[in-house]
């Protein structure tokens, strides 16, 4: 059983981060709400106003199973391109790494990917990011390409 779930943010909680509230009722560890991620709730509720909810695409909450605790997120980017392809990426509090929770949200996110019928998923990560790197690989993706500073993992599903 995995030591943590994924939990779709909804327009309200993405509005309510974005605006810079944390809701006590989130339990996020540390004080972290997503603030380093702007963009990806910008476009999230863009999407949602313009073309109603995305999911099972978009954000999603990290909360660990014991607590309920919201320890990081996970943005699927979809539907799957005309290869089958979708690209995910995935974020943890501070507090909790080196917990081995980042391989935990990794696997979470390609049975999410799997779930939605890819056939292979993908993630990029800074070269010098080697926790995620770790994490994508002891998740079973490999490095596919390297340009500049940027490593692409791919996984078939």
């Amino acid at each position: 059983m995995s030591p943590l779930t994924l939990h779709p943010f909804t327009v309200a909680d993405a509005e309510r981060v974005l605006s810079g509230e944390v809701d006590p009722h989130d339990g996020w560890e540390g004080g972290y709400a997503c603030t380093d991620e702007p963009e990806l709730l910008s476009a999230y509720v863009h999407a949602a106003r313009e073309s109603g909810d995305p999911a099972p695409y978009g954000p999603y909450l990290v909360r660990r199973s014991g607590d309920g605790a919201t320890i990081g997120g996970v943005n699927l980017f979809g539907p799957p391109d005309a290869d089958g392809a979708i690209e995910f990426a995935f974020g943890l509090v501070p507090a909790v790494r080196g917990q081995g929770l980042a391989q935990h949200t990794v696997l979470e996110a390609l049975a999410l990917a799997r779930a939605t019928g890819a056939s292979s998923a993908r993630a990029e990560t800074e070269v010098g990011n080697l926790p995620a790197r770790r994490a994508l690989e002891k998740a079973g993706m490999a490095e596919a390409t390297r340009v500049a500073d940027i490593v692409t993992y791919e996984i078939r599903l």
